[in-house]
Formats: structure tokens, C-alpha cells, sequence
């Protein structure tokens, strides 16, 4: 039996196309063992191997190398090949299978869910056998399940081009479907056909596919010969499918049975509300363990202590078990209710009450349960990360403090510490294996509730947050992954004009390449166990991420990391010559009073020692912002913190920061241009700086960030099928649309955050397919929040987009909220999904009655609260008909 592989690649220099399997012959699945075929010119490379096997089954792909190097790969899985006793010879025919244009339905939110095929659409059954035939597999992602796909051509054996006589391909390996064609009965030498849709109801023909007839030469097709036509791509010639869904935070949901916040169990009713108004996608935030002090400040979803385990807070404590005490149940249960009757979530008030129930329930069911044979495989399938989390969890408490470096003996991770603290003879075994048992119901209630919204119809799309906490498992556990000195945050925007200071570590990169991103191939992987699509938080961290110094408050003496920081000869270059005072505060007479005013004498006094004329500095124990934010720590007097914040603004009056890892180099401080510092420059300098500063951050680091996120990006997509989103707001370089639109992600457009600068607002009409249309995300105000900031940019919005003539409303009324939904809901973009505050905003009746209290978070205020519930209950929601059919009706009428 012979096998001849043939693919069509035009390689440049010294590549070469090899060809790796799971055989022997093919280098068993080693591709460093990938064998070498035969170029014969055009593009055409080919490789025969011969074999006794009658019942031979492998996989097998294609890559290039130049040398012994791999360069390039095959996009999505390795084919499948089964041999059969009918046949003698068979040849390969194959597509270089590049990343395709419609890359996103290939993800599991289409191929499992949205377009999932049913069981009997297309009887498959077994595969049918010729003694010389033609199979021809077609990538097809985009039929949905309302139709079927045959084909048509210019034979008897494809139904001479009549409608009625399309043969159905099968579907049993959606995306990809198949048909084998008889070539004994083909009269034709010259086979020419297409793939049409079929109405799976009418079994009428609905559409054929765009472009021109596909053909095939039949002559050269032998007896007891099977060729195989793999790769092709369905050219579907309908509009593209575009759907609408909710984002709400977990915490934020409410039904009747709440505990004081949403839970894993009330996604359940949500779906069905979102199943009632004709929504396909819930967008949640992060839902990972964040508890760190047991005080409020853990209600910030972006900081987790663990990236795999869930917070218990979003149990529902009677769900793991009803208590047998029936004095301790009722306290529970009116616990219970109390707290859900409250405005906004009481953080600190649910979580104590929770862990009351929690230990309470685990004395009562633990032993039991961590004996069971379901718990036991969760455990055996989780314990990489669960062991070292629920050692975490004990210590933690044991010491008062997430800082692991406060620990003694634990201080550093160390695995033999380690398994000897969590062996079940230890003393701290009980402690810990609560938390193993709170994860282990976690799963089965989150599993629960996502089995749920997917029978509805729908799915779910989580949110990986791009930094990790430096109190965490990952950074005590796996600190070589992260620079544990460095601190994470995002330059001035829309949100922070200050910046953004995350406290996160940043990433060691070139860590994390050596075992080709393993870390994160695992925290996308667990994502995967609960999610369809994800959000990817920050994307252009993934391209550079801004480094903050370690004694900085505010973001703006951060830096982009990785860089290519200046020389001074370099800013010679530009026209301006670099000076030290350039990297040092400046601060003179007119610089104090303009930014203290009253309290100028005050700060000169205490904070200040006079250089020379009307030079100052700061003195020596408040040089650093961290070393301000440390004096005026505990202290809440507005007229101390406008001074503490004025002497943040002083030490970030300079115009260049140092690099810290080439301390004879430069960055432009960002935003230099709103400092005093900036001022003192002549107008030819100010020209010089501004030219070096558009270069640095808009051109200079072009093609080096588009390098360092094809880098990463690639290997971390593809680990899972989940559709990938990008968040791609803030200080965006030219070369991230072209990443994103390179490796298929799907964009995030926000009106009154337009990618074009040159715009005050985006165009709704001409936002990207590939893309994800939102009204607010939870970092902003709300329509009606927005509407009521800046009465000036609403007026131009008014007139300008909604093309409404005279005074715009003071308050953004709700056909004004409808407006500017309907403009969301009829653009492009694949994906249109709204704040669930937005969707209430079109009805006067049921909306909340002062916007401001809509808001989720403030991303100025590293210290927010983030309590914001649902004034409604969901099965009030539910029962709203008005409302729902008003947004189903929106929904369906915009082809969504």
C-alpha cells in the first residue's frame, strides 16, 4: 500500500517544506524528525511512503524550516488519515492550512454552541468506500445549523448542476465536512462543481457558494486509487452572522434567593432573560479567588491571589448543603435574607457570613465528601494548582498577611515544605482542606450553571486579566516567571489622567519562552474548562506593557516595557540637547504656587529645601512618591491630601525618566507636555520635544512591538478553541491592528473612544467585522452617566451623531439611550454586547433613577469599591415583557 502526500507552498531562501506524523516513517510526532520532500518545481512538494498496515491511523501536518530551525507552522489541528483494505494506493492532496479568514467561527462558541450541528442533521453513519474514488473535505464554520451543505456539478455522480439533486456532504467532523464521490460512474474527464446551501426544513437550495466553478482533472484517478482533497474553504455568499449579549459582573447579579451578591447559580437566570430578548453571549468579569484581607478591598476582581481557583464568594452555601442544625439554618437563612435586601453589596458583611456557613457546612459534610470518588478525581485533575493554593490560603490567614515574604519559614516556596504542611497528618490539614472543598463545589456549581446557558443557547465569555498579584500563589510559587521589583500600570487616558499604577509585577518574557509560554498555555486551559470566549485584558501588554518604578503612586513616571530607550546623542538628533535637570523635578517659585496656591509657604517649609535663587528640591524624605504616599498614610483631611497630591504632580515634573536597565538612556515622559518643565523649554526646544516625542511613541517601536506580540500571542491563542477578544484601548500602536487582524482577534470599538484620533467619536457604520461593539465597559460611565459629564461634548454628539437639531436634553432620555443602541446594534461588528445597565437605560420605568449610581468602577481611584448590584431582581426582569420585547424586537429587526 502506497500513500504519496502532496501539498502546494512557495518557500523563500533556504526553507524547505517537511512533513511530520505520528508514524515511524513520518518521525513519530517529533518534528525535529520531520522528513524532507521532493520539490518538483511551481510551488509543488510531494513525499511517498509505503506500508503493509491494512488498518493504519495517524495524523500528520506540514512545516517549513530553514536549516534545522522551525520558522512556520500549520494553523489548527494535524488531518487524520485512516487506510482501508479497499484500496491500494492513495494520494493526499493538501492545502497549506493558513490561518483563514473567518478564524473566529473555528472557536468553540461557534462550533459547540452557536452553530453546533444536531445529531441528524446529516446522517453520517460509516464512511463510505469506492474502488476509486475522490473525497473531497471542505472547512465550513459558517453554515449554521438552519442549513446543510451539498454539492452540485457538471456529472451524474454531483447531480448535473440540477438543485434538486445536490448531494449533502457530512458533517460528523464539524467545522470540516466531507463527501466521497464515486469515480467509477463519472463520465467526465473534467470535473467541475460548487457547494450550495440547503434548507434543512424545505430541502430547497438557498444559496450557492461565491466565486468561480471548482474543477477537478478526473483522468489522472486510478482503479483501487483514493485521492483525497483535504483544505478547501467554503466561500459562504450570505451576510455574516452578527449576535448581541449582556455584560454584568457575577457580584453583580440579584435574584430573590441572593445571598447580598450574585452567585454561579443566579447565570442561570440571566441566561434566560438573555434567551428572552434574543441575546447569544453573557460577558462576565474575572471570577478568580481575590481574597487577601477579608475586607473590602478584595472586591477587586483584577486581584487575584490564585489565576486557576474561583472566588467562594460566589457560592451558594445552601446548594454544597443544608445544615442539619435547624436554630443555625434559620440564622442563615435570615442572614441571607437581609443582605439581599440591601442597595449595593456589603462585601465584607457576605463574605464573613459565607465562611460562617462554609465551616459550619464542612464539618458537617467534609469528611464525607473529600472521600468521594467525584471529589477525588477533581483533586487528582487540580492538584498542581490547588495544593499550593489551599497552603496559600492557610498561611495567608495563619499570618495575617497575603505578603508571602512576611512567612518565615514559608517565605520562599518549597515543595517539600510544602507537601508535608498539606499531608492529611498535618496539623494544618483540616485549615487547608476546606479550601479544597470549597474549589471542588465551586467547579461543580460554575460547571452547573455553564451546562445551563449553553442548553439555552448561549455562551459564555469570561476575562483574563493581563497582571497577577504579587501576593499570589503564582508569584510565590513561580516567581521566575515575573520581576517581582517592577510594578504594572497603563499610561494617561480617558480613565486616569494620571496613569495607572496596578502594583502588579510585570512578566519575565524570555522566562516564559523557554518552555514555550507553559504558563500560560495552563491559565488558558483551566479558562477553557468554564468558558467559550474570553476578553483579553490590556492586549498591548502583550505587545509592551508600562512599567512603573517601584517608589511610584501614579503612572506617569512609567515606562513601555520592552523599548528602545534614547541617547543623548539620539535626542541630539531631533534638535534638543539633553540636560540632567531634564530627568530631575523642576521646580521653581511660579511651579509651587501654581500647584499648591495657598499652602505655598506650608510645602516650602516642610517638604521643600531652597537650592538657589528661586530653585527648590525635595527634601530627601519626600523625594519619591512613595515616600509622600507614606507620611500621609491613615490621614483623610482634604486640605493634607490635595497636599499630598500636589507633591505627586512636583516630583513627576520632569521630562525624560531613566531606563532601568540601561541607565544611560531615556524615555520622553509621558504627557511631558502638561508640565511646567515642558514650559521652561523655548519654542524651539518645545518643537524639537514634541517631534522626538510623536516619533518615540507612535513610530519608533512599530515593527519591534509587532515582533514581540507575534512572539507570544500565536502560541497562547491557539492552546484552546475559546473566540479570542481583545480590550485594544488606550496609547494603541499602529502595529496592533495589524497583529489582531493578522492572527484573527476580535477588536473592542467604543463610540466615545474612537481609534482614529482625528475623530471626537467613532462611526458605528464603519466599525471592522472582526469586532466587539460596546456602549460603556465597566472602567466607564454609563450611556446615561456619560451623557450627563460634559455637557459641551454631548451637545456635539447630539448634533453630530444622533443628527438632532437644537439644545440636547440634560439627561439622556430614553429614546436617546434607544438611538444610540439601535446605531450600536446595525453596525458591522460581529459582536454588539452592552452593559446591562445600557439595555435597562431605553425604559423610563424600570431604569435605575440616578445614573451615578450605575457605575462599576473608577479606574482613577486605585481604591474603589466595586459593589454594584442590580436594583432589580432577575425574576423581575424576567416578567418586565415590555422590556424584553422591546429588545428583542431591536435586536432582530438590526439582523442579530
Amino acid at each position: 500500500m502506497q500513500i504519496e502526500f502532496q501539498v502546494n507552498y512557495r518557500t523563500k531562501g533556504d526553507e524547505k517544506v517537511y512533513l511530520t506524523g505520528s508514524i515511524p516513517e513520518l518521525g513519530n510526532g517529533d518534528k525535529q524528525h520531520a522528513v524532507l520532500m521532493h520539490y518538483s518545481g511551481n510551488g509543488n512538494w510531494s513525499y511517498d511512503i509505503e506500508t503493509r498496515k491494512a488498518d493504519l491511523s495517524f495524523t500528520y501536518g506540514y512545516i517549513i524550516k530553514a536549516g534545522q530551525k522551525i520558522i512556520r507552522e500549520e494553523w489548527g489541528k494535524q488531518r487524520h488519515f485512516l487506510v482501508n483494505e479497499t484500496n491500494e494506493y492513495y494520494r493526499l492532496c493538501d492545502h497549506w492550512q493558513a490561518i483563514p479568514p473567518n478564524n473566529p467561527f473555528f472557536s468553540s462558541a461557534f462550533t459547540q454552541h452557536l452553530f453546533a450541528r444536531g445529531k441528524n442533521n446529516n446522517a453520517s453513519g460509516e464512511p463510505k468506500i469506492y474502488r476509486k474514488s475522490l473525497t473531497l473535505k471542505v472547512y465550513a464554520p459558517t453554515v449554521q445549523p438552519q442549513y446543510k451543505l451539498a454539492i452540485l456539478g457538471n456529472d451524474p455522480v454531483l447531480g448535473n448542476w440540477k438543485p434538486d439533486k445536490a448531494i449533502m456532504l457530512n458533517d460528523a467532523s464539524f467545522p470540516e465536512w466531507e463527501i466521497c464521490i464515486d469515480m467509477a460512474n463519472c463520465k467526465t474527464n473534467y470535473l467541475e462543481y460548487k457547494f450550495v446551501l440547503i434548507d434543512s426544513e424545505t430541502q430547497q437550495l438557498v444559496a450557492w457558494e461565491s466565486g468561480a466553478n471548482r474543477h477537478f482533472n478526473t483522468e489522472i484517478i486510478y482503479l483501487r486509487e483514493a485521492i483525497i482533497v483535504s483544505g478547501l474553504l467554503f466561500e459562504n455568499p450570505l451576510a455574516g452572522w452578527k449576535g448581541a449579549g449582556v455584560a454584568i459582573p457575577v457580584f453583580s447579579l440579584r435574584t430573590n434567593d441572593s445571598f447580598g451578591i450574585g452567585e454561579f447559580d443566579d447565570l442561570r437566570k440571566l441566561a434566560d432573560w438573555a434567551t428572552l430578548t434574543g441575546q447569544k453571549i453573557i460577558q462576565i468579569l474575572p471570577i478568580n479567588d481575590t481574597t487577601m484581607l477579608h475586607t473590602w478591598e478584595d472586591s477587586y476582581p483584577y486581584n487575584a491571589n490564585s489565576i486557576f481557583a474561583l472566588h467562594p464568594i460566589y457560592l451558594n452555601p445552601e446548594k454544597i448543603g443544608i445544615l442539619k442544625n435547624k436554630k443555625k439554618m434559620a440564622y442563615f437563612s435570615q442572614k441571607r435574607s437581609n443582605l439581599n435586601q440591601l442597595k449595593e453589596i456589603d462585601y465584607e458583611a457576605v463574605s464573613k457570613t459565607k465562611w460562617e456557613y462554609f465551616r459550619e457546612i464542612f464539618k458537617q459534610e467534609g469528611d464525607k465528601t473529600l472521600k468521594s470518588e467525584d471529589f477525588l478525581n477533581f483533586f487528582n485533575d487540580n492538584k498542581e494548582w490547588l495544593i499550593p493554593y489551599g497552603a496559600f490560603c492557610y498561611l495567608r490567614d495563619k499570618n495575617g498577611t497575603p505578603d508571602f515574604t512576611q512567612w518565615h519559614n514559608y517565605a520562599y516556596f518549597n515543595p517539600r515544605n510544602i507537601t508535608n504542611l498539606t499531608c492529611c497528618q498535618s496539623v494544618a490539614y483540616p485549615a487547608i482542606a476546606l479550601h479544597y472543598f470549597l474549589q471542588y463545589h465551586l467547579h461543580l456549581q460554575l460547571t452547573e450553571a455553564v451546562q445551563y446557558v449553553h442548553d439555552k443557547g448561549l455562551v459564555l465569555k469570561g476575562d483574563i486579566p493581563i497582571g497577577i498579584s504579587r501576593n499570589s500563589v503564582e508569584a510565590w510559587k513561580e516567581s521566575h516567571y515575573f520581576n517581582m521589583n517592577g510594578q504594572t500600570g497603563a499610561p494617561p487616558d480617558d480613565f486616569a489622567v494620571n496613569g495607572q499604577n496596578w502594583g502588579f509585577p510585570t512578566y519575565n518574557w524570555e522566562a516564559m519562552e523557554k518552555d514555550n509560554f507553559q504558563w500560560w498555555r495552563r491559565r488558558f486551559g483551566k479558562m477553557a474548562d468554564y468558558f467559550d470566549a474570553y476578553r483579553i485584558d490590556h492586549v498591548l501588554g502583550f505587545f509592551r506593557i508600562w512599567e512603573v518604578p517601584a517608589e511610584a503612586v501614579h503612572g506617569l513616571l512609567g515606562h513601555f516595557s520592552p523599548a528602545l530607550p534614547l541617547s543623548a546623542d539620539e535626542i541630539k538628533h531631533y534638535g534638543l540637547h539633553f540636560h540632567e535637570w531634564m530627568t530631575r523635578p523642576y521646580i521653581h517659585d511660579h511651579v509651587i504656587r501654581g500647584i499648591f496656591g495657598e499652602y505655598t509657604n506650608e510645602v516650602m517649609s516642610l517638604y521643600l529645601d531652597h537650592k538657589s535663587h528661586d530653585k527648590w528640591a525635595l527634601k530627601p524624605e519626600f523625594a519619591t512618591q512613595k515616600k509622600v504616599e507614606n507620611r500621609f498614610k491613615g490621614i483623610k483631611d482634604e486640605n493634607s491630601l490635595f497636599i499630598r497630591d500636589g507633591l505627586y504632580a512636583l516630583i513627576s515634573e520632569i521630562l525624560f525618566v531613566y531606563d532601568p536597565k540601561e541607565p544611560d538612556k531615556v524615555h520622553p515622559r509621558i504627557s511631558a507636555q502638561f508640565t511646567y518643565a515642558y514650559q521652561a523649554l523655548n519654542d524651539h526646544e518645545k518643537w524639537c520635544f514634541n517631534r522626538l516625542y510623536d516619533d518615540f511613541y507612535y513610530h519608533r517601536h512599530n515593527e519591534f512591538w509587532h515582533n514581540q506580540a507575534m512572539q507570544k500571542l500565536p502560541a497562547l491563542i491557539s492552546s484552546t478553541a475559546m473566540l479570542v477578544c481583545a480590550e485594544d484601548l488606550g496609547m494603541i500602536p499602529s502595529c496592533v491592528p495589524q497583529v489582531l487582524e493578522e492572527l484573527q482577534i476580535l477588536s473592542l470599538e467604543i463610540q466615545r473612544m474612537p481609534k482614529d484620533h482625528r475623530f471626537e467619536f467613532g462611526n458605528t457604520n464603519q466599525y471592522p467585522y472582526r469586532s466587539v461593539a460596546t456602549t460603556s465597559t465597566h472602567d466607564m460611565t454609563t450611556i446615561r452617566g456619560w451623557w450627563e459629564e460634559d455637557y459641551a461634548k454631548t451637545q456635539q454628539y447630539y448634533n453630530a451623531i444622533l443628527g438632532k437639531h437644537g439644545q440636547a436634553p440634560h439627561h439622556a432620555d430614553p429614546y436617546i439611550c434607544e438611538n444610540i443602541i439601535e446605531n450600536h446594534l446595525w453596525s458591522p461588528a460581529m459582536l454588539v454586547i452592552l452593559p446591562f445597565q445600557d439595555w435597562l437605560s431605553i425604559d423610563e420605568k424600570l431604569r435605575r433613577a440616578d445614573a451615578n449610581e450605575e457605575r462599576i468602577n473608577i479606574p482613577a481611584n486605585p481604591r474603589h469599591y466595586w459593589r454594584y448590584r442590580m436594583h432589580l431582581t432577575l425574576e423581575e426582569l424576567i416578567n418586565s415583557h415590555h422590556l424584553n420585547q422591546h429588545i428583542l424586537r431591536l435586536i432582530l429587526q438590526s439582523g442579530r
